[in-house]
């Protein structure tokens, strides 16, 4: 089946008709993690199944999420104690798609960066030799709102890196804005402006996206956005594994970010309807953004595929 990259040609249900041929000619799954893989700490129904037999079939399996809560060894850990092996090098988060694009764009070492985020952007800083600042444990910290008071911010900050932050205040929250204000050339970054996401399994929690619209709002700025549905993941994916995107399949539950990100790269798309997005938004008239395929969960490529 040919298909033609941001058509808004309906989305075809994957079925035991049509999956050879989505399966045999991809060479790579790319799988989004929350609402795919799992919701919260909560594995997906079928989930372990369907990557060994997609490993033992010879298939490349790649993990590119935008939740930056955690680094890409964090995340390691997190299959492993659900019974899953991943490689750290088989996982992309937006937390080292922020630390890559201070790197490919020569961010001077010697400037700092501040985080109104969480441990995971903080790591990926540190590996990449940069000295992160704020993350949680600014989240302790409150503000004096009183005459004469001012507010001291580090003037060698030349990034303020915006991500999930359950520990957001309104300290982070200025430090952030004086940094891009006043500090030349600070760069604001934002790991992703997802609405909301899977915290936990049992319902969907304010994503990064409102905390990088506060700083958009104090700063009157726009940020460079490193997470899906930006490019940015996609070179450090073709870069590193040196297959086509035509012969890539993104797995995803959401149309703005994962379906729009291997539309975006000409790969072939799967909306799974395990997370964010229902049938119905799928098939509202106001949704101009349609998957190749849709299908309930990824253990139906297994099901249709497996023995």
């Amino acid at each position: 089946m040919s298909r033609q990259v941001g058509s808004t040609k309906s989305a075809v249900l994957l079925s035991p008709d049509n999956v050879l041929d989505l399966f045999h000619s991809v060479d790579a799954f790319l799988f989004d993690c929350d609402g795919v893989i799992w919701k919260g700490d909560k594995l997906i129904d079928g989930v372990p199944q369907t990557l060994q037999f997609l490993r033992s079939k010879g298939k490349k399996l790649v993990f590119v999420t935008n939740n930056s809560r955690k680094s890409r060894k964090q995340y390691a850990k997190k299959f492993l104690s659900l019974g899953i092996t991943v490689h750290e090098d088989e996982i992309f988060s937006s937390s080292f798609a922020a630390a890559m694009y201070l790197k490919v764009n020569n961010f001077p070492p010697d400037k700092k960066v501040y985080v109104i985020g969480e441990d995971g952007i903080l790591e990926e800083l540190k590996l990449a030799g940069y000295t992160g600042l704020g993350g949680p444990e600014d989240g302790k910290k409150a503000v004096e709102l009183k005459e004469n008071k001012l507010f001291e911010h580090d003037k060698s900050v030349g990034a303020v890196v915006v991500g999930l932050d359950q520990y957001i205040n309104y300290y982070k929250l200025q430090y952030g804005t004086l940094c891009i204000r006043e500090n030349p050339g600070c760069l604001f970054i934002a790991t992703n402006r997802d609405a909301v996401g899977h915290m936990t399994d049992s319902q969907e929690w304010p994503g990064a996206g409102c905390m990088v619209a506060a700083v958009c709002g104090t700063t009157q700025k726009e940020p460079i956005v490193v997470g899906k549905p930006s490019t940015f993941m996609m070179q450090f994916l073709l870069q590193k594994f040196q297959i086509s995107p035509s012969r890539m399949c993104m797995v995803g539950d959401r149309l703005d970010t994962d379906i729009l990100f291997g539309q975006n790269a000409g790969c072939r798309t799967l909306l799974v309807l395990s997370g964010c997005t229902d049938q119905s938004t799928l098939e509202d008239a106001s949704n101009h953004i349609q998957p190749e395929y849709y299908t309930s969960q990824i253990s139906d490529i297994y099901k249709f595929l497996g023995p």
